[in-house]
């Protein structure tokens, strides 16, 4: 878990309620196939983690640059 998960909750699109059934019940023994609706949406899913990630990556490395040098 993300410290900043703590603090911010997951934006609603990450998680389908309605859609989703990872929960077993008593006597369900084998795995649960994924369809491949499920293997796109998790596709979609990591593609918008990693855009996230890399702007927040631009925005860390511009708050941390180095100041620029004055031209003289």
């Amino acid at each position: 878990m993300i410290l900043l998960e703590l603090y911010h909750q997951e934006k609603e699109e990450y998680q389908d309620v309605a859609q989703d059934n990872s929960q077993p019940k008593l006597g369900d023994l084998r795995k649960t196939k994924l369809t491949l609706r499920q293997i796109n949406k998790l596709r979609r899913l990591n593609d918008v983690r990693s855009f996230e990630f890399k702007e927040r990556l631009k925005r860390v490395k511009q708050q941390y640059a180095p100041p620029a040098q004055p031209v003289v």
